[in-house]
C-alpha cells in the first residue's frame, strides 16, 4: 500500500511533457518516500523579476514571484505546470524543489529605475507563494517589501501563509501611505480538510488570526476564497464569508477550480489518496462547470464557468456579499508617491 507523506500534496512525480523520456519509480527503492519528503532549495539568478500580465481577464498590470515551486503542496494549484519549464515535474518536484531568486530585490530596483517607467501596482505573488516556508530563512520577500517602501511603490500581496504578519512593521508603514493590500487565500475553515488540501500552509485558525493582526495595524485585508471545489468546500461559502467579515477583512474574491494540463493527474492522485469515496462525484461536478472538461483556459470563461453548480456558487457568494460585506471595500492604492530616485536618496542616510 502507498504510504501517505506528511506535508505533501502530490502522490508522485507526473510526467513532464517537455521531456522525451518518462521516468518511473522502481519498486525496489524502499527509501523513496523518505527522499521525496525532503525540500531542496536551489538559488537562481534571473535577469528580470517583474512580469507583464497580458491576460485580459486579470486586472493587474504586473506580477512577480521570488520563488518558483511552492512548498505548500496544494494538489489543485494552477501553477504546477510552470515547473515543467524548469525541467522538473509538476508533481512532487513542484513542492520539493524550490528555486529561490535571491537577487530579486536588486532586480526590482533596476525595474523602478527604468527611464519613463510609469508605476502600476504589482502583484506579489501571481504564481507561487511569496511567503511559503522557505521565506522564513531566506527573507527575499521581506527585502522586496523594503524596496517597495523605499521607492513608495504600491504592491498587492497574495499568500496562503500567516508568515505575512512577520513583516507587519514594514506593511504598516506602507499602509499609512496607501501602498499595500494583503490578500489571504482561505478556501476552507475546516481544519481537517485544510490539512489534506493545503498540507504546508498555515492552519485555518492562524490565517484568521492573521486577518485580525493585519487589520489592527491598519493594513487592508482581502480574502481569496479559492478555489471552489464542488463536493469538498462549496458548502462552506456562507460560513467562510461570515467569519472573515467578523475578523476584519474588507473584501473577498473567489475562483472555480480548474485542472489544466499536469494539474489533473496530480489532483486525481490526491483525491484517490484522501477521498476515494468522493472521487468520481467531485470530478464529474468539476466537469459540469467546464463544459464536460476538467480544465478551462479560455479567457473570462475560465473564471465564470457554466452549468447549475457554477451558478449555485456565484449565487451563494452574491448572497454572502450582500449579507456580510455591505458597505465594505478595499482602498485604491496610490501611485502618486512613487519616485525613481527615492531609494537611492534614502540610502545616503
Amino acid at each position: 500500500m502507498k504510504k501517505e507523506i506528511k506535508g505533501q500534496g502530490a502522490t508522485n512525480n507526473v510526467h513532464n511533457h517537455f521531456e522525451k523520456n518518462r521516468y518511473e519509480q522502481s519498486i525496489y527503492q524502499d527509501d523513496y518516500e523518505e527522499d521525496i519528503a525532503k525540500t531542496q532549495v536551489i538559488e537562481v539568478y534571473p535577469k528580470t523579476i517583474v512580469n507583464t500580465v497580458k491576460s485580459p481577464d486579470l486586472s493587474m498590470a504586473y506580477s512577480m514571484n521570488p520563488y518558483q515551486g511552492c512548498e505548500h503542496g496544494c494538489a489543485y494549484c494552477f501553477a504546477r505546470p510552470t515547473h515543467e519549464y524548469w525541467g522538473y515535474s509538476a508533481g512532487v518536484d513542484f513542492e520539493r524543489v524550490i528555486l529561490a531568486k535571491k537577487n530579486a530585490p536588486e532586480l526590482l530596483e533596476q525595474f523602478f529605475k527604468k527611464r519613463g517607467y510609469k508605476p502600476e501596482p504589482i502583484l506579489l505573488s501571481g504564481n507561487t507563494d511569496c511567503y511559503q516556508p522557505v521565506e522564513r530563512k531566506m527573507q527575499v520577500t521581506r527585502r522586496l517589501l523594503q524596496v517597495f517602501l523605499d521607492y513608495r511603490h504600491p504592491v498587492h500581496i497574495l499568500t496562503k501563509n500567516a508568515l505575512v504578519t512577520r513583516d507587519t512593521d514594514i506593511l504598516e508603514k506602507m499602509a499609512e501611505k496607501n501602498l499595500v493590500t494583503v490578500s489571504l487565500s482561505i478556501p476552507t475553515i475546516n481544519e481537517e480538510l485544510r490539512r489534506r488540501l493545503e498540507p504546508r500552509t498555515s492552519s485555518a485558525i492562524n490565517k484568521l488570526k492573521a486577518i485580525e493582526t493585519l487589520s489592527q495595524h491598519g493594513i487592508p485585508v482581502h480574502i481569496m476564497v479559492a478555489p471552489m471545489i464542488p463536493g469538498l468546500n462549496t458548502m462552506e461559502i456562507l460560513p467562510i464569508v461570515k467569519t472573515i467579515a467578523e475578523r476584519g477583512a474588507l473584501d473577498f474574491g473567489y475562483t472555480l477550480v480548474r485542472l489544466n494540463d499536469a494539474v489533473e493527474p496530480v489532483f486525481r492522485g490526491w483525491l484517490e489518496e484522501h477521498y476515494p469515496e468522493r472521487q468520481e462525484k467531485v470530478l464529474h461536478q468539476i466537469e459540469s462547470m467546464h463544459g464536460g472538461k476538467l480544465g478551462e483556459k479560455q479567457f473570462f470563461k475560465r473564471r465564470k464557468g457554466e452549468g447549475n453548480i457554477a451558478e449555485m456558487i456565484h449565487t451563494s457568494f452574491k448572497v454572502a456579499r450582500q449579507k456580510y460585506f455591505a458597505g465594505k471595500e478595499l482602498p485604491e492604492l496610490t501611485t502618486s508617491l512613487f519616485d525613481g530616485t527615492k531609494g537611492e536618496q534614502l540610502r545616503l542616510f
